[in-house]
């Protein structure tokens, strides 16, 4: 069966996050677009994914059966691109050595899960082989809607997610097999977020990094 379009996505708590103004909504002509796949085999989601090869784009997401494949818009690609480079540059003025990896491919297949961060990174290490796990997670949500990212992590063994969405972040680490939501990261427990934030609502990459080194004075 195959759906595409947009479905209400579950609000999420917010205890914990820490906001700032953010920006209008997206014209629908500039939302991430989605198509789902459902009745799916592992042989058939490891087939797409060979088909799309190294294309950064659809994004795929595995859960059970369900494939979902996410075109992200520019200003998502935007979003997670800025937060990128400001949680790296943050990283290097600490001196803490953050291997970012990208829109990693997660998978496993005995818990038939599979995702593909916006980005992840490894906290202190680099990452050993390709059945490692990233410590961190992020995705940017820019338009509701998709599969449950909690639900497919939860099985991948990443320690941390974080999600980004409209001037807020929100953190939740793994407890045995589920994600519990915590105030800020403790894999990264100095990390600025408020810094960080509203340096994500300046009008480009560049002023948003001249506002980070500033505030990190």
């Amino acid at each position: 069966m195959l759906r595409s379009g947009l479905r209400p996505r579950q609000s999420r708590a917010k205890l914990g996050s820490v906001t700032v103004a953010s920006r209008a909504l997206p014209d629908f002509r500039d939302a991430d677009q989605f198509v789902y796949l459902r009745n799916v085999s592992w042989k058939e989601y490891e087939a797409v994914l060979a088909m799309r090869g190294e294309s950064s784009s659809p994004r795929l997401t595995y859960l059970k059966g369900v494939l979902e494949l996410m075109s992200p818009s520019r200003f998502h690609e935007m979003d997670k691109k800025r937060l990128a480079r400001l949680l790296e540059a943050w990283a290097e003025a600490k001196g803490i050595v953050l291997e970012g990896v990208g829109s990693w491919t997660l998978k496993n297949s005995r818990e038939e899960r599979g995702a593909e961060p916006d980005e992840c990174y490894t906290v202190g290490r680099v990452p050993a082989s390709d059945d490692d796990r990233p410590d961190i997670a992020i995705e940017v949500i820019w338009t509701s809607g998709g599969i449950d990212k909690l639900e497919v992590y939860r099985k991948l063994g990443v320690r941390e997610v974080w999600f980004y969405e409209k001037g807020t972040l929100t953190f939740f680490a793994l407890r045995e097999e589920t994600y519990e939501l915590i105030p800020t990261s403790e894999i990264l427990p100095t990390v600025e977020t408020p810094l960080i934030l509203a340096c994500m609502q300046e009008p480009t990459q560049l002023d948003a990094l001249r506002k980070l080194r500033a505030g990190l004075r």
